[in-house]
């Protein structure tokens, strides 16, 4: 699972005028009637999107709407066309359900489309993701965007209670001591933390793989949920639950977001995609991002290679096998997942791209915007990146143990039990896999 970033081969130099719309066909064989649909599911991006597609118009006369759909029901409806129904052309894909739907025949196979394209290749994209949208040697999918996660924080908060910001130099423990530190002075009114038993990849996974923990074996066929690794980290997890984070209760109620713009607690851990988000909010002008905290394994006192860990996950750009239009939509993938339009995405905003070395304006974009955001290009150069642990039913096995850990997060002391009880849920899953 560890992800080692590839070197960029020769980035493309093209003007984005100038650009191709290749595949197995050529640009003026291209249906210029055609309609496209695009589904996703974040509206923070939808604009963003849109502009792109519009550039995609204005170079082919295919038109295309972006729609959003939200999370709870675009998988609903994404099986629904699957099945028979109405599907988009063009739609984002996620590690999460990758699998199943490639194995299905539902997304189109790109393959043909990107041998014949002169500008695509699929070593210029992070090689973890791309794995993860390959199946039997074939493409069904090109990452979109890759996402790190960075700590937000407060410094109103911090300045109220008199402790320095996070920094380069704080340790998980750092984390602890703080967060317990503002929890205990403000008498439970503030909290110094909050993290919701889902926030599994923006939160407890990057303290259980920093500690030598994980969640599923490298080869995908065995739980790790029961190592004694993953076990001490979430002993840890434990200890934070009890003396820092907001109780479940209020995370239920509020979510931690709502938590953290009315000022209730001063830290949260967030993937980059979020932090435009948060400078639509009042007080905006007092929040910051830093680096995520590091394990300090050796107890050395710095650093060292692997000991700062980030989970980050992929969005692939895929398309319908059923589409009246594969080769337009084929064309739209590729001009979505293009340098040139790569690099746009990151200057809009939208999100950290999936092509090496395409992002490097995004993190002053969102510092331009309101929050610094930094600490993102330092995450993203120097932690190491654990590509999201995903098997074909990751969704069963994952709702099942956000499911258990409910009990373990209002009841600390059943936490190995608990994890116990999943691990041996989770390898019956796998072993049917």
């Amino acid at each position: 699972m560890k992800f080692r970033k590839m070197m960029a081969g020769i980035l493309a130099a093209s003007l984005i005028g100038s650009m191709t719309i290749a595949g197995c066909v050529s640009a003026d064989e291209l249906d210029s009637s055609a309609k496209l649909e695009v589904w996703i599911w974040d509206s923070d991006q939808q604009d963003g999107i849109q502009e792109i597609c519009d550039l995609f118009t204005d170079d082919t006369g295919i038109e295309v709407e972006v729609n959003v759909v939200t999370w709870d029901n675009y998988w609903t409806l994404l099986e629904a066309g699957a099945s028979g129904g109405e599907m988009a052309d063009v739609f984002w894909m996620h590690v999460q359900e990758a699998e199943k739907y490639m194995a299905n025949d539902i997304l189109l196979d790109l393959t043909p489309y990107i041998e014949a394209d002169d500008e695509i290749d699929m070593a210029n994209y992070y090689e973890g993701a791309v794995d993860t949208f390959t199946y039997d040697g074939k493409y069904y999918g090109i990452p979109k965007d890759h996402d790190i996660n960075v700590i937000l924080y407060n410094k109103a908060v911090f300045d109220e209670y008199g402790y320095s910001y996070p920094d380069e130099t704080w340790t998980w423990e750092t984390f602890y001591e703080v967060a317990s530190g503002i929890t205990e002075a403000s008498g439970g009114t503030v909290y110094g933390a909050a993290m919701n038993t889902t926030n599994d990849q923006d939160g407890w996974w990057n303290i259980v793989y920093a500690m030598g923990g994980g969640i599923i074996s490298d080869d995908g066929t065995t739980s790790l949920l029961d190592s004694d690794e993953t076990k001490a980290a979430m002993e840890f997890v434990g200890t934070l639950i009890d003396d820092a984070f907001a109780p479940q209760s209020l995370v239920s109620e509020n979510g931690t977001s709502g938590l953290f713009t009315n000022n209730l607690v001063a830290m949260i851990c967030q993937g980059n995609y979020t932090l435009a988000g948060f400078t639509e909010y009042e007080g905006s002008e007092n929040y910051a991002t830093a680096v995520l905290p590091y394990y300090d394994a050796n107890d050395n006192g710095e650093c060292d290679e692997g000991e700062r860990v980030t989970i980050y996950n992929s969005l692939a750009w895929s398309a319908s096998a059923g589409s009246s239009y594969t080769d337009e939509a084929a064309a739209l993938v590729l001009w979505l997942s293009s340098y040139d339009m790569q690099v746009k995405q990151a200057e809009l905003g939208v999100t950290l791209s999936g092509y090496v070395g395409a992002d490097s304006s995004y993190a002053d974009v969102i510092t331009e915007k309101g929050i610094d955001a930094s600490a993102v290009a330092v995450m993203n150069d120097t932690a190491t990146l654990i590509s999201y642990p995903h098997s074909r039913y990751t969704t069963t096995w994952q709702n099942y143990y956000r499911e258990q850990l409910v009990n373990a997060w209002l009841d600390t002391s059943v936490m190995s039990s608990t994890l116990d009880a999943c691990a041996s849920y989770m390898n019956d899953i796998l072993a049917s896999e």
